[in-house]
Parts: structure tokens; sequence; C-alpha cells
């Protein structure tokens, strides 16, 4: 993907023009933050050509201190003990996130844990993740990962060829080899209890079900495939102006597989996301639904971020003007670029207003909906695409229950 051109202004694009005020004069109250993403080094040890953060639109990390200091890590710890304890939160997660956090090394990463650990107050449980590359995984990290309770999730787009396609060194070298090195450390039996899945994004020259059965082959708890990051201005590889869904049609190949294979062998999220919507509860995942999204990230140097994936849309469109150092979280929940991602129905388009699965499909990503001119009220760049796996996935689930509702019914007529 190419790197989209700066922009010098969005104040006429929404959400800018979204009034907080009007929002809460209706009825409307913010949801607390969750999840907390902490930035805790932000560089990387491999240089993917597809990554949001060093490869798109925003070049902010070029300014950021390469890792998040000890004061830094305090004054950011005192404010999600402060949001959790004004909003009587019960339970909170803390995202070790980069660039590449393993970066930040050992002593740090227990800094990190510990500062939280000790700012939160025993009536809110904090539970610790880590997302990694997995290049740097070795038997020092995990010790301590064990020590801490600190669950990890690796990125891998599949067999050797799909996943050096992108995933490389700077100096072009794959990382593969050195990923599942790290990953047979990390699903040993010592240590299997912390890895809480893999994280792939699509490449539409990757064989889907070879690229599924490459990933369930380490017997993940989950897998998260990933859409390319794209929008309207730069779209993702493969998805033009047509009618086509090359993505759509992917994914489905792996929900066949998936759905129809007698054990379960993994959850996918995104496909028991939208199984969850269908049949009437509320989605986990900010990809797809309409339920709040309740997260917050905070770079290195304390500044209080959007969720970083909106950095592929436009240079600084994940800021804020908030600091860990003078500002609270709950502040953060005010302004109308955090509300837009809480205000369900509200924030979807016209056009996918009108759409028979807006429920379920949800817009899309937030990020995949950016536009020039009209910001993010636009339906997801990957709208045919959802619209083909949500009406496939719906079939398939209705066919499943009608089956169930005749089986059921012609066994009470039989013992009657």
């Amino acid at each position: 993907m190419t790197v989209g051109a700066a922009r010098t202004s969005t104040e006429d694009e929404w959400p800018a023009t979204l009034s907080v005020q009007t929002l809460l004069e209706q009825g409307w109250r913010p949801t607390p933050f969750r999840e907390f993403v902490l930035k805790i080094h932000s560089r990387c040890n491999l240089a993917c050509d597809y990554c949001y953060m060093y490869e798109m639109a925003d070049q902010s990390w070029r300014r950021q201190p390469r890792r998040m200091s000890r004061g830094t890590l305090d004054r950011t710890a005192a404010r999600i003990a402060e949001h959790a304890r004004s909003n009587d939160l019960s339970r909170i997660g803390v995202v070790l996130h980069g660039g590449e956090p393993l970066l930040a090394g050992p002593e740090h990463i227990r800094y990190a844990v510990e500062a939280v650990n000790s700012a939160v107050d025993s009536r809110t449980s904090v539970s610790f993740h880590l997302q990694t590359n997995g290049v740097l995984l070795d038997s020092v990290y995990l010790k301590l990962f064990d020590e801490l309770d600190i669950f990890v999730s690796v990125s891998l787009d599949g067999d050797e060829d799909d996943h050096d396609r992108h995933r490389r060194r700077a100096g072009g070298r794959g990382s593969h080899g050195d990923v599942m090195s790290g990953l047979d450390r990390l699903t040993a039996p010592a240590y299997r209890r912390l890895f809480s899945g893999l994280l792939s994004t699509i490449d539409l020259r990757n064989d889907p079900v070879s690229t599924y059965e490459a990933l369930v082959a380490h017997r993940p708890p989950a897998v998260d495939f990933l859409l390319p990051h794209g929008n309207w201005d730069t779209p993702p590889p493969g998805r033009g102006d047509d009618d086509a869904t090359p993505y759509g049609d992917w994914l489905i190949a792996i929900f066949e597989r998936w759905y129809r294979t007698p054990v379960r062998e993994t959850r996918v999220r995104l496909f028991s996301e939208i199984i969850r919507l269908l049949l009437g509860r509320p989605s986990h995942s900010e990809s797809i639904g309409l339920s709040p999204v309740a997260v917050a990230v905070v770079e290195t140097d304390g500044s209080i971020e959007q969720v970083d994936t909106l950095k592929s849309a436009y240079d600084g469109a994940a800021h804020t003007d908030l600091h860990v150092g003078r500002d609270t979280f709950d502040a953060a929940l005010m302004l109308p670029a955090m509300a837009a991602r809480q205000i369900g129905r509200r924030a979807l388009a016209d056009a996918c207003t009108a759409c028979p699965v807006h429920r379920v499909c949800g817009g899309g990503l937030y990020t995949h909906r950016y536009r020039s001119g009209t910001g993010f009220a636009n339906p997801s760049v990957y709208c045919r695409d959802l619209f083909h796996l949500v009406t496939h996935v719906r079939n398939a689930v209705s066919q499943d229950v009608e089956a169930y509702r005749r089986k059921a019914s012609s066994s009470k007529e039989g013992a009657g």
C-alpha cells in the first residue's frame, strides 16, 4: 500500500462535527475504558511492508521516544487506577504493545506490570496481554510472563512463503524461522497456558485453507484474521470499485473449513462474533457489530490516543491533545472522536443503516471507513466483502438452526 498524503485540516470532517453536548442532552452516556494499550516501545525489529505504524500515512512514531520511561509508566498506571475507581470497574485489561514490546526488555516489562498492579486497588482485577511478532520470545521472557500472568498473542501469516512475503527484517531476510522457534517455546507444556492466540493479516495471494491449516497446526486457542488496513482514499490490495468480493470469498473458504469440521479446532474471532451477533448477543470486537469501543492507547511519550490503526488513514488521525501527565481518561471519553466509537447506529452512514445486516456488520472497522472530505461517515471500504461474508454465515447458521428444530420436533412427536 502506498503512504497516504498528510492532511492539513479535518475540522469539517466527521466526527469533528459531532456534538458531545448534544449527545449528553439526548441521554447518551460514555462507556468507561476497559482496555488500555500501552505502547511501551515505539520501534520494531521487523520491517513488515503492510504495517500501519511505520509504512502508512501517520509517521509520528519518528518523534516518539523509543521506550516509555518509568516516570510515564507511573503516571499512566495512576491514571488507569483513577479511571477504574471513578467508574467502579471490577476488571480491566492492559495490553503491552509497540512497535515490538519485547524490545523494551524484561525488567522494563516487569516494571510496567508492577506499576499498574500497585496503583490499582483490590476491587479491580487486571489482566495483562502482550502482542508480539515472536522473534524475541525466549526462556527469559517466558519465565517472566509465567510469573506475572502475561498472556501472549503472536503474529503469523501462514507457512514460510506466505509469512515471509511481508514479515521480514529490514535487510529483507524472512522472520518465519525465528517466529517458529518462539512459538515452539510458547506452546511447550510449561508455558502453553500463556498462549492466547495468533493474529494473521490476509493476503489474497495466499491460499485461504492452507493458511488456516498452517495456523491451526499450532493449536491456538483463537485466531484473528485481519483485513489489511486501507480506506476509500488508499484502498487495500485487490479491493477495487467493482462488485467483486475477494476478501469475502477468501474468508468464506476458511469459514466453511472451520464451521463444517466435526470437532472445533480453534476459535476464529471474526466468525464467532458474527454468529454471536446473529443470535442477538453483543459483539466483543471493535471490528464488527455496534458495541461501544472502550479502548484507550497511551503512546511512549504519555500521549493519550485513539485506537492506533487509525494511523493508516491520515497523519494525526489517532491524535488527541491529552496526556497522562495532565489529563484523565474520563476527559478522553468526552472527545467527539472517542464518542463516535461508542454511539452505535448513530455513527453509521445512511447507506449502512439502510442495509439489512448493519446490526451485525456494524459498518465494519471504523478505520476502514475513512474518505477525505467526509471523514469516517462512510461505509467500510470492505462493505461488499462484509455483506457477502455475513449473509453466508447467516445462511449457514439458519440452516443448522432449522435442522435442529426439525430434529427436535420429530423426536418430540416420536416420544409422544
